[in-house]
C-alpha cells in the first residue's frame, strides 16, 4: 500500500463492512483504521490492483510479541475484496503474501477473527489452514439515551453519588467525590 491508496482502501472497506449489522462487528470500520495500521505497519498494509490500477482488495495486519513469551504472533485485521473479484482468489493471494511476510518477520502463529455468523469468511481462513474455530463469546448493547425522571420532594435524598462517596477506596471514590 502506498499514501495515496488509504482513501481508496478506506472507500472499499467502507462499501463492505459498513452494511453489516452493528452487533456483527466489534470493531468499527473508519479512517483511523487504515491510518494507523499503515502508518504504524506499512509491510503489512496490502493492497491488490485490477490492470487498470483500481484497488480491488486489502488487507491489514500487524504483529505482537507477549512479555513472558519467546513467540512473535501476527494479527490479520482487515481483509476486503470488492464483491466483483471475490471469486477471482485475490483474498488468497493477498492472504499468503501477509502471512509469507508475517513469517520473514519472525512470527510463529497468526490470529485472525470473524462472527461466527459470517460464515463465508470462517470458509475462507479454513480454507486458508486454519484449525476449527474456537467458542469465544462477545456481546454488544446498544446503549440509548434514557428519558430523565423529574425528582419529587423527597426523592433522591441518598443518591448513588453520596453511596459511591461513603465507599472508602473504591473504584469510583475520586469521580464521586468531585461530583
Amino acid at each position: 500500500m502506498k499514501v495515496d491508496d488509504i482513501s481508496d482502501v478506506y472507500r472499499l472497506g467502507y462499501r463492505l463492512f459498513h452494511s453489516l449489522e452493528p452487533t456483527t462487528l466489534y470493531r468499527t470500520w473508519d479512517a483511523y483504521e487504515v491510518t494507523t495500521n499503515f502508518n504504524q505497519d506499512p509491510r503489512l498494509s496490502l493492497v491488490a490492483e485490477a490492470p487498470s490500477g483500481k484497488i480491488t482488495a486489502f488487507a491489514l495486519g500487524t504483529t505482537y510479541e507477549k512479555e513472558s513469551g519467546s513467540w512473535k504472533y501476527g494479527h490479520l485485521l482487515w481483509i476486503g475484496v470488492s464483491p466483483r473479484w471475490q471469486r477471482a482468489h485475490v483474498g488468497a493471494q493477498l492472504y499468503h503474501e501477509m502471512e509469507r511476510r508475517m513469517h520473514q518477520d519472525g512470527v510463529r502463529m497468526v490470529f485472525m477473527d470473524a462472527a461466527r455468523s459470517n460464515t463465508s469468511a470462517v470458509r475462507f481462513f479454513k480454507r486458508m489452514g486454519y484449525g476449527r474455530p474456537e467458542t469465544e463469546v462477545w456481546m454488544s448493547k446498544v446503549i440509548q439515551a434514557q428519558p430523565r425522571k423529574k425528582k419529587t420532594a423527597g426523592e433522591g435524598k441518598v443518591g448513588l453519588s453520596k453511596r459511591l462517596r461513603r465507599k472508602r477506596g473504591g473504584p469510583w471514590h475520586e469521580s464521586a467525590r468531585s461530583g
